[in-house]
């Protein structure tokens, strides 16, 4: 029968003890003892039928039940199994598996209330997926179920496939399924497998940050298998299995492997076991046995210090990002790895960290700093997230204003008061909590160091970390940001590129490989390029080839498609617009700079020689010019410094911008005379020049 299921005691018999306390959700009351246990079975099984070793001449020993083994580790447990339906497969199997993790959530907290006891979890096979969606549910900001998160104690996982296919190769998920369900193998469910692999990493990964957050420490534990099991059997009688195995070695497997069920960083140990011998124990004396007792009384021993911990933390945790979290994104891992290991409050005890993402707009800063901030609130559920944008003095002042009424700053309404210092000093105490501040589009040195300040306005705290997005390494500088501690956000690889057009227009529009890549090649690998043409297209039901000949078709017809937002709600949000930000603040800033982009959009984007340029300012005010383009990332200096290269793109915003000012053929000329001048005359003398 499906659902969760008591097996020891046969009663309800409990021990009312209780120790209340308050967090930030409703009121919890938590039973320190006795302690809950919840063993969860794997693929093509059920309990009790899991958890039984059939003894020689009939009879079974359940160690969830037997009097003898875990039930005389602790006294006054409760354990229940959780059973699901491992054999149905035919629509959306992986979301149908992963599903249940919602359905244990609801039976845990209708099963216990508000009383609940510190939970232990066992979790074979399969059944650890459901656990970490379970947990990654928990974990969601708002969720009902935090006060499960909160009483869990203690997790031990039998061969779960946290990785299961290695390198996505269906072959292993065949040998995985096939050889735990046998003749009961769903081939849906293997297919489906294989075209999840991505999302059961990620949902893997997402349950690891959550488990190892400061505030949490979920205590976990991994055991795998030793034995290989033998995979004939599921097609022949075990005497002609046996006789063909001795001269097909190669069919004896470890379904799951060590590296597949261990996380990284978390203790683990491998049981002299098959697969499906993980979960079944003969008896108190069983060495596997002793070995996964010895963790559940580690767990056990643990409960109370763990709880303790958790409930220390009086500060309410905010949310106040003005977007929701980008369904699409892809790809940026190794960003997203290196700004989790920055980003977390805790992460450097000794300080307020700052961190900066910086790249040319439209190489997808922001939604790298929208998906860190949604990661972090997942991996640390005490840390508040505010967002305050940058690109100009009244967009700062009203995010300031908002994070001061979510925090109740005393005087924040009051029109005479300096409400960004208000803000500064609350955010600045200890008392305010953990916290993740992000300054978005961070462009403006003169907005931030000038007579505005905003710099000023930072707060500081050990319990605090600040991430900028910024094209420019001015303001890295201004800020005071370290090399180590700069992230640049560079142009797509290939893989990443292609899963934007299939997420936007699946994967038949990509048939035409030649095309596909030719319109890669033409957006140059940025984000926001090829997010909104994919999106045009989709929108239009455009096949790929077609947009690339429009692309190609004129200039003019170029900037028009890449002047067009991917999102209704800011039609700014396009390619061809978002840099003229930049092109303005050069201008008012870095005159030569400016005179020197004005002129490159008319030549060849690659090698441009420096020489060209000599008659524009001395050699400091140039070197000064080169390096504000850099700091942009418009141009690209070469190794030899006597070069650069300018991206194509910018140079088509660049001639689109003096077109609309009326400034076209007055720079075409500037760029005929500036050649003149500085190459030598077509002569004879000349001629190897």
């Amino acid at each position: 029968m499906l659902g969760l299921h008591q097996v020891f005691p046969a009663g309800d018999a409990t021990n009312n003890s209780t120790i209340e306390y308050v967090q930030n959700e409703p009121k919890v009351i938590l039973l320190s003892n006795p302690k809950s246990f919840v063993a969860i079975h794997g693929l093509g099984t059920e309990s009790p039928r899991t958890w039984e070793f059939k003894k020689h001449g009939g009879g079974v020993v359940n160690w969830l039940a037997d009097a003898n083994m875990l039930p005389a580790m602790v006294s006054n447990a409760r354990i229940f199994t959780y059973d699901w339906d491992a054999n149905y497969f035919n629509d959306a199997p992986v979301e149908t598996l992963l599903g249940h993790g919602d359905t244990l959530l609801r039976l845990v907290a209708r099963r216990t209330g508000p009383a609940l006891r510190p939970l232990i979890f066992v979790a074979s096979c399969f059944g650890g997926l459901i656990l970490a969606q379970a947990i990654i549910r928990a974990a969601q900001e708002g969720s009902e179920y935090r006060h499960i998160l909160q009483a869990t104690v203690g997790i031990a996982f039998l061969a779960t496939p946290f990785r299961g296919s290695a390198a996505a190769d269906q072959a292993q998920w065949q040998v995985i399924v096939g050889g735990i369900m046998q003749e009961q193998t769903s081939t849906e469910l293997i297919d489906d497998l294989y075209a999840h692999d991505k999302h059961l990493r990620q949902l893997t990964r997402q349950f690891a940050e959550i488990a190892r957050n400061d505030t949490l420490r979920l205590p976990l534990f991994c055991f795998y298998e030793l034995k290989s099991t033998e995979l004939l059997r599921r097609f022949l009688s075990p005497h002609s299995a046996n006789l063909l195995a001795k001269f097909a070695p190669g069919s004896k497997k470890i379904l799951v492997t060590e590296s597949s069920a261990c996380l990284d960083t978390v203790p683990r140990q491998g049981l002299n076991a098959t697969h499906s011998g993980m979960n079944k124990f003969n008896g108190p004396e069983n060495p596997n046995f002793v070995l996964v007792q010895g963790i559940l009384s580690k767990f056990v021993k643990n409960a109370s210090s763990v709880v303790e911990k958790r409930i220390g933390s009086p500060h309410p945790r905010h949310w106040l990002v003005p977007f929701g979290r980008n369904q699409d994104f892809v790809g940026r891992e190794e960003i997203m790895d290196r700004l989790l290991k920055r980003l977390p409050p805790d992460a450097y005890k000794d300080n307020c960290q700052r961190t900066a993402i910086k790249g040319l707009g439209g190489m997808g800063k922001t939604q790298i700093a929208l998906e860190a901030a949604f990661r972090v609130r997942d991996q640390c559920p005490t840390c508040s997230v505010f967002w305050v944008p940058a690109v100009d003095l009244a967009s700062f002042e009203n995010a300031y204003r908002d994070i001061g009424r979510k925090l109740q700053v005393p005087g924040i309404e009051d029109d005479k008061a300096d409400m960004k210092s208000l803000v500064k000093n609350t955010m600045s105490q200890e008392s305010c909590g953990s916290w993740l501040l992000i300054i978005d589009n961070a462009d403006d040195v003169k907005l931030l160091s000038g007579a505005a300040g905003l710099c000023n306005y930072l707060p500081f705290s050990l319990k605090g970390s600040i991430l900028f997005t910024t094209r420019t390494n001015e303001i890295v500088g201004e800020l005071g940001i370290p090399e180590r501690d700069i992230i640049t956000a560079a142009k797509m690889t290939h893989a990443e590129a292609i899963d934007i057009l299939r997420n936007n227009l699946g994967q038949d529009s990509l048939r035409d490989k030649s095309s596909t890549e030719a319109l890669l090649d033409l957006l140059t690998y940025l984000p926001l390029a090829i997010k909104q043409a994919s999106a045009y297209m989709a929108k239009k039901d455009m096949p790929i080839k077609q947009y690339l000949d429009h692309c190609r078709s004129s200039d003019e017809r170029l900037i028009k498609l890449l002047s067009q937002g991917n999102e209704h709600r800011d039609p700014s949000n396009a390619i061809a617009t978002t840099w003229l930000v930049s092109f303005n603040q050069i201008l008012r800033d870095a005159p030569i700079a400016a005179d020197i982009l004005r002129f490159c959009c008319f030549l060849v984007e690659k090698d441009i020689p420096s020489l060209f340029f000599s008659q524009l300012g001395d050699k400091l005010e140039y070197d000064e010019a080169i390096g504000t383009l850099k700091a942009y990332a418009f141009i690209t200096q070469r190794g030899d410094l006597h070069s650069f290269d300018i991206h194509r793109l910018v140079q088509l915003a660049m001639r689109n911008w003096l077109r609309q000012n009326f400034q076209q053929e007055q720079w075409i000329q500037k760029t005929i005379r500036l050649l003149a001048y500085a190459l030598p005359s077509p002569d004879f003398a000349n001629r190897d020049m």
